[in-house]
């Protein structure tokens, strides 16, 4: 008898999270992959479908200015069936395609290496419109590490030891850090965003259990097939309510306001677009193709014209 994740989303085995090692973002995906579900251009950006053609980063896209959804793994697609299915894919070909999206992202990013790859890449750029960053969850994971891992600009994946439970701080520190942090390095994309004459949007990604409290029966069955592998409900069950989510949020639009950079709690968004039984989350983090298509379908209302 196949697993619920086997006869659901068989094409996730395609998904191995192997990265590259790469000098001052840490770990990058590989440039020039070709899988089943995802394609990579030269330097290692997922390509986008639009309305034009295919467009990414590194090595092609329709004439003209673009715009950019930047992020970690839920801006790459990962539960995507395939490219055409990721977020910036359905913006551009879909809800909102009158200028090209670029999916400028990479996986398992904190907020810290999301803003080091815009510095890093921006010469490969032609001019840009709009830049959504669709970002927050992976700094409020790593608040959980010890204090010695985050040095001056916050932990990152893979960087030391997960520590004994009784050392985790609360929720609300955990806010706290992952909030100043979110802040701090947005002000650094707004100084971009202003260099460039960039629209910034600011957007903290849906995590399943901040979007409802009960999940879909699919997402059920998945979620309880991952919690029997892998210790995220051990690790994460802290963060992971609805209440948790919504002070994060609150936290966060402060932080925007204060910024002057607009904000947008898609987990409230997603919730209110959505119904109780529809299947969106492949995991707690990443969504299934319906899931990708209401986030861009709320982007798109939400943003308005470039």
């Amino acid at each position: 008898m196949k697993s619920p994740r086997a006869e659901l989303v068989p094409h996730m085995e395609h998904y191995t999270f192997v990265l590259e090692d790469q000098p001052y973002i840490g770990f990058f995906q590989y440039g020039n992959e070709r899988t089943p579900v995802y394609s990579t251009d030269s330097c290692g950006f997922r390509v986008t479908h639009t309305a034009d053609g295919p467009a990414t980063v590194a090595d092609g896209r329709p004439p003209g200015p673009v715009r950019l959804l930047a992020g970690s793994s839920a801006v790459f697609g990962v539960g995507a069936s395939g490219d055409h299915a990721t977020v910036s894919s359905r913006l551009g070909s879909h809800h909102a395609p009158g200028l090209p999206w670029l999916n400028f992202s990479g996986q398992s990013l904190n907020s810290a290496q999301e803003l080091m790859l815009l510095t890093l890449f921006q010469h490969l750029l032609p001019e840009v419109a709009e830049i959504v960053l669709f970002s927050g969850v992976n700094n409020l994971v790593l608040s959980r590490l010890p204090a010695a891992q985050h040095g001056r600009h916050g932990a990152f994946f893979e960087c030391g030891p997960a520590p004994d439970a009784s050392a985790v701080p609360g929720p609300a520190e955990r806010i706290a850090h992952a909030t100043g942090l979110t802040v701090r390095h947005l002000g650094g994309w707004k100084l971009l965003a202003r260099a460039l004459g960039a629209r910034l949007t600011f957007v903290l990604q849906p995590l399943a259990p901040w979007v409802r409290e009960e999940p879909a029966p699919q997402e059920k069955a998945l979620f309880d097939e991952l919690d029997d592998v892998s210790n995220w409900r051990r690790l994460h069950n802290d963060i992971a309510s609805m209440d948790v989510g919504r002070a994060y949020a609150a936290a966060l639009r402060e932080g925007c306001a204060a910024l002057e950079v607009p904000f947008l709690d898609m987990n409230e968004a997603l919730g209110a677009a959505t119904g109780p039984a529809d299947w969106l989350f492949v995991d707690r983090v990443h969504c299934v193709d319906a899931g990708y298509d209401a986030i861009a379908r709320v982007l798109a209302d939400r943003l308005g014209p470039a």
